[in-house]
C-alpha cells in the first residue's frame, strides 16, 4: 500500500474523514500516479538540457496527470497534501496557481530581454528544470493575460518538457475562464486538460471545510483577546496546522506587481492572515486587493476599527477590499471593533451621507457570514 493510501485510510479510521466514493477513487488514482512517478529514473546531469529533456519526453511520455475539481471543502486540498507529502521523489513542486502565473510572466519578461523569437518554449524549459511533477492548488483563470498563453505554455510543459501536472480547481475544465475576454484563445487549453489529464470530480455531500469550522462564527467582536483567539482557532482549523507549533506557521510575500510585495504574516493552504493596518492603513488600490482575492480563498483580518469620516482613506480602502473579496467569493474572518451594522461611525458632525454609502459594504459583510456564501467555491460566479 502506498504512503498516500495508508495515510488516507488512517484518516478514515480516525473519523477525521467520512467514507466518500469519489474521494476514495481520487486517492487511488493519485496513489497510482505516485507509483508511476517514482518508477521513472532520475535525471542525470548530462541529460538536463532542454534538447535532452525533449528527446526523452518524446521517447518516454511522462505519466498522465490529474485534474481534481469540485465544490469548496470536498477534500481537494487534503488529497493534494497527501499526494505531495508522500511522493518519494525530489523532483516535485507545489505552488498556488495564481502565484505560479505571476512567476511565469516575470520569467517571460526576463527571457524577452535577452532572447529573440518565441519566449514560451524557453519559459517552459526554465520552469521545468529539475521537475517531474508540478502540483497546483486552485486553478482559476481570471485575466486575459494568463488565458492567452496557458494553452501553449502547458503544451510545452507536458508534451515537450515531460512534466506531469496535478491540479485542483473549484470548476470543471469546461467552466474555466467562463465568459472571459477572448475566450476562444483559451479553448485549446481546455482541450489539452481533457486530453492530457484524468479529470476527476469531487462533489460529494460533505463540505469538510465548513464541517471543520464546527459552527465557529466568522465575525468576532469586540476587539480583544477573545476575538483574537477565535480568529486564531479558525486559521488552525482551516489549515490543519497544529496550534502547538504556532511559532512556525509559514509566512509569504505576495507579489503585487511593479516590484511591490505585501507581507502575509501567516499564509498556508490558501488562508492568509492580515492586519487591518497593513491592508487599509497603507496606500493601496483595487488592483492590489484583486491580487489578494485571487491568491487566497480565505482571508482573516485582525484589528478592524470603527470606520467613518475620521478614517476617510482607510474606510474607502476597506470598501474596495470588501468588494474584491466578495466578487471572488473569498471567505472572510474578522476581529472587529463592532458588528458590521455599527461599524461606520458618523463622528461628532453626524456624517449620515457617508453611512448611506457604506450600507452596501454592510450588506456584503452580513452576506459573507452566511452558510450559503461560505459554501461557494473560490472565484465562483
Amino acid at each position: 500500500m502506498s504512503g498516500l493510501l495508508a495515510r488516507y485510510r488512517e484518516l478514515l479510521a480516525a473519523g477525521e474523514l467520512r467514507p466518500d466514493d469519489e474521494q476514495a477513487a481520487a486517492a487511488a488514482r493519485l496513489a497510482r500516479l505516485q507509483s508511476e512517478l517514482e518508477a521513472v529514473p532520475k535525471s542525470s546531469g548530462a541529460a538536463s538540457g532542454f534538447l535532452s529533456r525533449l528527446l526523452r519526453a518524446k521517447a518516454q511520455p511522462s505519466p498522465r496527470g490529474v485534474y481534481l475539481w469540485g465544490g469548496v471543502g470536498r477534500g481537494k486540498s487534503m488529497l493534494m497534501d497527501l499526494f505531495h507529502d508522500t511522493l518519494d521523489i525530489a523532483e516535485k513542486r507545489r505552488a498556488h496557481f495564481h502565484a505560479f502565473m505571476l512567476e511565469v510572466h516575470g520569467v517571460m519578461r526576463e527571457v524577452r530581454k535577452s532572447e529573440t523569437g518565441d519566449p514560451i518554449p524557453q519559459v517552459a524549459a526554465i520552469i521545468a528544470r529539475g521537475l517531474k511533477v508540478l502540483a497546483f492548488d486552485e486553478m482559476v483563470v481570471n485575466n486575459s493575460a494568463d488565458a492567452m498563453i496557458m494553452s501553449r505554455l502547458f503544451t510545452a510543459l507536458i508534451r515537450d518538457c515531460g512534466v506531469t501536472i496535478v491540479t485542483t480547481s473549484n470548476r470543471a475544465p469546461s467552466q474555466l475562464y467562463k465568459d472571459g475576454l477572448n475566450r476562444e484563445h483559451f479553448l485549446p487549453f481546455i482541450a489539452l486538460i481533457e486530453q492530457a489529464l484524468d479529470v476527476l470530480p469531487l462533489n460529494g455531500p460533505v463540505d469538510y471545510r465548513l464541517q471543520r469550522l464546527g459552527g465557529l462564527a466568522s465575525w468576532h467582536t469586540p476587539l480583544g483577546d477573545t476575538a483574537t483567539a477565535q480568529c486564531r482557532e479558525a486559521f488552525f482549523r482551516l489549515t490543519d496546522y497544529p496550534p502547538e507549533d504556532a511559532a512556525h506557521v509559514p509566512s509569504a510575500d505576495l507579489d503585487l506587481g511593479g516590484g511591490r510585495l505585501l507581507h502575509v504574516p501567516k499564509s498556508l493552504k490558501g488562508v492568509g492572515v492580515f492586519s487591518f493596518r497593513r491592508l487599509c492603513g497603507e496606500a493601496r488600490g483595487a488592483a492590489d486587493y484583486l491580487t489578494l482575492a485571487r491568491a487566497y480563498h480565505t482571508v482573516i483580518i485582525m484589528g478592524i476599527p470603527r470606520l467613518g469620516p475620521e478614517l476617510r482613506n482607510e474606510t474607502a480602502r476597506f470598501v474596495t477590499l470588501v468588494d474584491a473579496l466578495y466578487e471572488h467569493k473569498v471567505k472572510l474572518f474578522a476581529a472587529a471593533a463592532t458588528i458590521p451594522e455599527e461599524l461606520y461611525d458618523t463622528g461628532p458632525k453626524g456624517n449620515e451621507g457617508g453611512r448611506f454609502e457604506f450600507e452596501r459594504t454592510v450588506s456584503r459583510l452580513v452576506e459573507m457570514q452566511s452558510l450559503d456564501y461560505l459554501a461557494l467555491g473560490h472565484g465562483e460566479d
